[in-house]
């Protein structure tokens, strides 16, 4: 009825729905508006039995509380969006067993997923990607498609501006012991810090969480450190509002360095940080998860996103 009306074929009444940018853009339009002048609304399930295909991808994220996953999530489902597709979530709250329970669940009801942030063992994920289409975003296994942020980049450029600002006792502020990221910016400061002859002293683990970050500030200043680089800007801004607490300056006492750049902007003083593309990582990997769906894949990849740090207003010279 629907094709009849908008003088196409039922092909491409299917492909509206389920492919729209293969078509052109007025053709795409003007078959949707006939369908809502005659009420019609697309049967997901019955196009599931011909095609094989749900039409509907999973994302999964360890803490949708966190910042640095909302950007992730709405880029995931516009790309999606762009092309038909919906977008199933779930959240996993930092627990590898619950993620790998969610990640079961989804991969029975979507035609792939992509996992952002992964908590779970290599073994486990690569395991799971052997049977269903799966993108990791900041999770390096190999043998699995992945998008990394390299916000190891910008943590090491962060230790060298600390450097030349005179900074000779430094902190690295940890993130959850299951990060792969915690692991890749905990070595990068380390690495570059000992090639520059500075001191590093480890604090942590910590949740990604603001309250983590503030308690976080005795032990910071019982270490007489100069300079902070936090896991993630969450725990910065925590530690930031306990340094002020506790009558610190920022940055004229300890010079505080965030990364992800979710809440850099927000914070008084403006948050010196590395800046990570979420945005565009998430566009990256539903990009490699339809190539995977649809037949098109090649070898695994690994994109990379470069993350440069940005200097604001918390980092100075070392006092003294």
């Amino acid at each position: 009825m629907v094709a009849a009306a908008a003088g196409v074929s039922a092909s491409t009444v299917s492909r509206v729905y389920s492919h729209p940018h293969l078509l052109r853009a007025d053709t795409v339009e003007r078959v949707r508006k006939v369908a809502d002048d005659l009420g019609y609304v697309p049967h997901f399930t019955a196009r599931a039995l011909i095609t094989g295909r749900l039409s509907t991808i999973g994302v999964v994220v360890p803490d949708i509380a966190n910042p640095f996953f909302p950007p992730v999530i709405r880029a995931v489902q516009a790309r999606a969006g762009e092309v038909g597709v919906g977008t199933l979530l779930g959240d996993t709250d930092e627990d590898p067993v619950k993620e790998e329970s969610v990640l079961l669940a989804l991969q029975q009801r979507t035609d792939g997923v992509v996992l952002v942030s992964s908590r779970m063992p290599e073994p486990r994920i690569q395991k799971m990607a052997a049977g269903h289409p799966l993108v990791l975003v900041n999770r390096d296994v190999e043998g699995v498609d992945r998008v990394l942020i390299e916000t190891t980049l910008g943590m090491r450029q962060a230790v060298e501006h600390l450097a030349r600002l005179g900074h000779r006792r430094i902190a690295y502020l940890g993130g959850p012991e299951s990060s792969w990221s915690n692991g890749e910016r905990a070595a990068a400061v380390s690495d570059c810090a000992g090639r520059l002859g500075i001191e590093v002293i480890s604090l942590g683990p910590h949740r990604p969480e603001h309250e983590e970050g503030r308690r976080a500030a005795a032990a910071v200043l019982t270490a007489g450190v100069t300079g902070v680089l936090a896991f993630d800007d969450v725990l910065a801004q925590g530690l930031l509002a306990g340094l002020v607490e506790a009558g610190a300056r920022v940055p004229a006492d300890v010079s505080l360095v965030g990364c992800d750049d979710i809440l850099a902007v927000r914070t008084v003083p403006p948050l010196s940080t590395v800046h990570g593309p979420s945005m565009e990582a998430g566009r990256l990997a539903v990009e490699l998860l339809l190539a995977k769906i649809e037949g098109q894949a090649t070898d695994p990849q690994a994109v990379r996103v470069p993350a440069p740090f940005l200097d604001r207003a918390t980092t100075g010279p070392a006092p003294g």
